[in-house]
């Protein structure tokens, strides 16, 4: 990470505050800004943990009362010089910048022993350093705890997929080899652009007849309500049960690493899918008996 200098970053607009900010509101402002870029919450934005490190600095320096005053001292000279320079016409600028390189060598070469507010504020940061400042160490548990909290207490929602089956009808002559016009493949065409299709299935005895079961609750609703095929053999879509309906979960806190019950899990699931599968088509060939 390319280190900048304390005083050439203002701190204050890092932070969305005022130069006048209490140690509460400035408290508040480093939660609300550190939760949204926290390495834990954007492991793979190194850009991420560079900001969480410069609002960190922020907070460690802005809530110490002596590192502070040394850097608004350094702020507003900044501030102040900047706007003189501005000022000045080109002629007295390159004056002004020859006198204060000389001032600068005068300095360097021993004439004056007293610090300048750059050095003074370099001190109290490497004072802060070598202290630790319990504050930042007290907020970035505190934020740590959140995240974690978060992650355990969120509800995701569970789509039902036995209930998220679409009968889909149309024109088809008994013995029409094109069955009107449809097969899985463009059916899936049709179908795939409003999301990941779960299971399709065409009638294995009722020409003109399929279900399709989406993974999600959007995608099955858009489909139900956009989807028309053909234009010249049109599809109907209609929900093969009641409508579906959504429950919720909470997640669980899940490791990044694949365990051996994550493998039995994994392995469970395909089972119970292609048990799934099975009832689907058991499901359609006994409607189309029905039909018959």
């Amino acid at each position: 990470m390319a280190k900048t200098n304390i005083e050439d970053t203002d701190l204050y607009e890092l932070l969305d505050i005022q130069i006048t900010a209490t140690e509460s509101e400035i408290k508040k402002a480093y939660r609300k800004k550190a939760l949204l870029c926290h390495p834990d919450k954007n492991p793979d934005n190194p850009k991420a943990a560079e900001t969480f490190h410069e609002l960190s600095r922020a907070l460690e320096i802005l809530t110490d009362s002596a590192a502070r005053v040394a850097y608004d001292k350094v702020l507003k000279a900044k501030a102040a010089a900047k706007l003189r320079h501005q000022e000045l016409d080109s002629k007295r600028r390159k004056l002004k910048e020859d006198l204060e390189r000389r001032e600068r060598d005068g300095l360097s070469g021993g004439r004056n022993t007293g610090l300048t507010d750059e050095q003074k504020l370099a001190a109290e940061i490497q004072r802060l350093q070598k202290e630790g400042s319990r504050l930042l160490q007290e907020e970035q548990q505190r934020m740590k705890d959140e995240i974690q909290k978060t992650m355990r207490n969120i509800s995701e929602p569970v789509w039902d997929s036995s209930l998220n089956r679409i009968k889909i009808t149309w024109k088809a002559e008994k013995n029409d080899p094109t069955n009107g016009g449809y097969d899985e493949s463009n059916l899936k065409r049709f179908l795939k652009k409003y999301g990941n299709i779960t299971a399709l299935i065409m009638s294995p005895k009722k020409k003109g007849s399929a279900l399709v079961e989406f993974s999600n609750k959007e995608a099955s609703e858009m489909a139900l309500e956009l989807e028309k095929g053909l234009p010249d053999n049109p599809l109907t879509l209609k929900w093969l049960n009641e409508r579906p309906i959504l429950s919720t979960k909470k997640a669980s806190n899940v490791s990044s690493l694949v365990t051996d019950r994550d493998y039995e899990s994994m392995v469970l699931t395909k089972m119970r899918q292609a048990a799934e599968r099975q009832r689907l088509i058991e499901e359609m060939m006994k409607e189309d008996q029905q039909g018959d």
